[in-house]
């Protein structure tokens, strides 16, 4: 059967053109149009027309946000009180002094600097916790401070002072759709922490209870979508109701009535936000596909639904999750059933299938994902495999415990029990999955690195029919990534020769490595992911850690420390005098007994010499709680290794440096660590004053802190410092090999 490509042609052309409009704006639909006039050709003209509609879309709503006076009083930082309807479920999230609660508002007017007007633009609002228990659709009455938004899709983000007054109740519909979230949370509130989080993520994307360390393992075995809303949550919630349906004895087009019910219904539990907009239309495309002449059915419906969902929601073409949405639908529709056919020569068909759906799925989103993650995921095919046959059970039984509950809650905490029995099984395939030795492998984030990885999916995607056609090559090759997966193969070139320091690429955190000699080292700090931290000092192929050094008790610094526990033998201990904050201090507790830093006394470690230049001991031990004070007490280690001066100065701000500097007067390094992460308050006079010839960066891609800073980096650079930054560098080595000071990046 032959695949009609002609709606997935005019959707293309939809994606080109709000991505246009955003880099060239009325320019796009001005050359476009041209086009349009100039040819005559009927399907050119149409892709042209379809473009030159979504960019013009796009201008539209970009100016009308943009140019609001919620905008404008935004750039000015003016303070405002406006009125609005909540239209996303307020969480917390953190900030960099502390928890906020964070929600999206619909502001309806706004009065400020004495002017008072009447609009509709979103905005998101960061306040404390009076804001928490807002209901969706509440219209509330808030004051604060307007500062811009970094997006095209929010007119402005308020600092909001004080509580929201709420003026207005939800509607019905949203009283109904939160009663069903909340009974669907009591229905499995009595199972295993993993299990009560995990049964809301799968039916209504409700992932507020997730641990960070199992969405990690989820991220690395490729089952991330699980704990996202998706068109596969739609696809189950609306078939499990057509199963009813007919079950009940509803024929014909009343089915049609049914789905449309389920599909709105699903939009409303899960929230109408645009990723769950997205979901619900990518699930409503799967749905088409199911039927007769599906393939050619469902390439049509996703066209159209890449037209509709741009048409109305521009800002989707940047979207992450709208890109992968459309490339795993785009995989199962286009690559799957060649896959399929091919291994149905000598595999019963429904496992052909079974095989065929995840694979083609996951790799259509490869280069998407890698781009994200800066990782390729082995093992997400087998674990998508192993946990799909109680992906549908636990999302059905979920759901079911959800709506049994609000008339009889044992009922309900019957199903939910199921419902986490099947949810146990996902965790031990994320869970196991993620722990193999090579469950995912590391890749660039640049250009270079995403073009190569395309080509290779390109090349997969040709020869994958060929070789999946005969036994003898497709289970050769599933035998190739089984072996890649549960041997780890070392880096090629890695560690460097003579390496005296590396700043593992740990996100946005520290996790330093001093080569304290064969298979030894002092790591400085663990960053934030046991995971990371421990990927990285296996690579090194660290066995022993005489000596773990925490600058401070930031979660960015602590969180890790478990990862250099793994497999390796850690001696002493050693922290800041300050016990600050206590959520880090208790993480370190329970794995170590730590001591203060001595301070002004040198130690030898292997072939490290180091010495504490800060905090001093008549510094407090406990402190106000304060981000900045934290900060301000971190260790600052002086590291001598093989002639080579170094500088680890944790995060310490610019008083403390000052501090440094009149009591350390003309103190010169080879190596400085950046403090801070590169953020711009920085005492520049004494980064400069230090001499050194390389500068290094611990931080995170996309961080929210906008570090590292350019004001900090720039004049490093300017001064002839080389300058290493692990976001976009990775793993960065400082080797001393005799032959001078070189730097080398994994």
């Amino acid at each position: 059967m032959r695949t009609d490509l002609r709606m997935l042609l005019l959707g293309g052309a939809a994606w080109a053109g709000a991505l246009a409009a955003r880099w060239m704006g009325w320019w796009a639909v001005v050359a476009v149009l041209g086009l349009v006039l100039a040819h005559r050709w009927r399907t050119a003209g149409a892709v042209a027309l379809v473009f030159a509609a979504v960019a013009g879309v796009a201008v539209i709503r970009t100016d009308r946000i943009g140019g609001s006076p919620v905008a404008r009083l935004a750039a000015d930082g003016a303070a405002v009180r406006l009125t609005g309807t909540v239209t996303s479920d307020p969480h917390r999230t953190a900030g960099r002094y502390g928890d906020v609660v964070i929600t999206r508002v619909d502001v309806r007017s706004v009065t400020g600097r004495g002017t008072t007007f009447a609009l509709s633009v979103p905005v998101l609002v960061l306040g404390d916790d009076d804001w928490a228990e807002v209901p969706l659709g509440s219209t509330v009455e808030a004051s604060g401070r307007l500062s811009p938004s970094d997006g095209d899709d929010l007119a402005g983000v308020l600092g909001a002072r004080g509580p929201p007054v709420v003026t207005g109740d939800p509607d019905a519909w949203w009283d109904a759709a939160a009663a069903v979230r909340a009974s669907i949370r009591d229905a499995v509130a009595h199972r295993p922490d993993a299990q009560r989080a995990l049964v809301p993520a799968l039916v209504d994307g409700d992932d507020t209870g997730v641990s960070t360390d199992l969405a990690d393992d989820f991220r690395t075995t490729g089952l991330t979508h699980l704990l996202a809303v998706s068109g596969t949550n739609l696809t189950l919630v609306v078939g499990f109701l057509l199963l009813i349906a007919r079950w009940c004895g509803v024929r014909g087009r009343w089915l049609y009535a049914v789905g449309a019910a389920g599909i709105v219904g699903f939009v409303l539990l899960a929230r109408t936000e645009p990723s769950v907009l997205r979901a619900a239309v990518m699930g409503t495309v799967a749905l088409f596909a199911m039927g007769a002449e599906g393939r050619r059915r469902g390439t049509r419906a996703l066209g159209v639904a890449v037209l509709a969902l741009l048409l109305v929601q521009p800002g989707l073409a940047t979207s992450a999750g709208f890109a992968l949405s459309v490339l795993a639908t785009g995989g199962i529709l286009l690559l799957a059933p060649a896959w399929r056919d091919a291994l149905a020569r000598w595999l019963p068909r429904w496992a052909a299938e079974a095989i065929a759906i995840p694979a083609a799925a996951q790799l259509a989103c490869t280069p998407v994902v890698a781009a994200l993650s800066g990782q390729v995921s082995l093992v997400a095919v087998a674990a998508n495999l192993a946990a799909a046959p109680a992906v549908g059970p636990a999302t059905v039984l979920g759901l079911a415990g959800g709506l049994a509950g609000l008339v009889c809650d044992p009922v309900g905490r019957l199903l939910g029990i199921g419902a986490g029995w099947c949810v146990a099984w996902i965790v031990v395939v994320a869970t196991r999955g993620a722990a193999l030795p090579t469950a995912a492998v590391g890749w660039g984030t640049g250009a270079v690195a995403l073009a190569l990885l395309t080509v290779l999916v390109v090349a997969v995607v040709l020869v994958a029919p060929v070789l999946l056609r005969r036994p003898s090559t497709g289970l050769g090759c599933c035998g190739l990534l089984v072996l890649a997966v549960l041997v780890r193969v070392p880096s090629p070139g890695w560690p460097p020769d003579g390496w005296v320091l590396v700043a593992c690429d740990v996100g946005q955190g520290d996790g330093l490595v001093v080569n304290a000699g064969p298979h030894t080292a002092v790591v400085v700090d663990a960053g934030p992911d046991p995971d990371a931290m421990d990927a990285c000092l296996d690579r090194l192929a660290i066995e022993s850690v005489p000596l773990l050094v925490l600058t401070h008790f930031h979660a960015d610094h602590v969180d890790g420390i478990t990862g250099v526990y793994e497999g390796r033998q850690v001696g002493t201990v050693e922290t800041t005098r300050l016990q600050d904050p206590p959520e880090g201090v208790a993480e370190v507790d329970a794995v170590a007994d730590p001591v203060p830093a001595p301070y002004g006394t040198t130690q030898q470690v292997g072939a490290v010499t180091l010495e504490a230049l800060w905090p001093p001991p008549d510094s407090p031990a406990i402190g106000p709680g304060d981000g900045s004070t934290a900060n301000e007490a971190s260790v600052v280690l002086l590291v001598d290794i093989r002639g080579v001066r170094l500088l680890l100065t944790g995060d310490i701000e610019p008083e403390g440096q000052a501090a440094l500097a009149r009591a350390y007067p003309g103190l010169a390094v080879d190596v400085l660590k950046v403090p801070h992460h590169g953020s711009r308050y920085q005492d520049e006079d004494w980064l400069l004053s230090l001499g050194a010839r390389v500068a290094v960066t611990s931080v995170g891609a996309d961080n929210d802190y906008g570090h590292p800073a350019p004001e900090t980096l720039e004049p490093l650079a300017a001064a002839g410092i080389d300058v290493y930054r692990t976001d976009r560098d990775g793993d960065v080595a400082v080797v001393e090999d005799g032959e001078g000071l070189s730097v080398v990046t994994r």
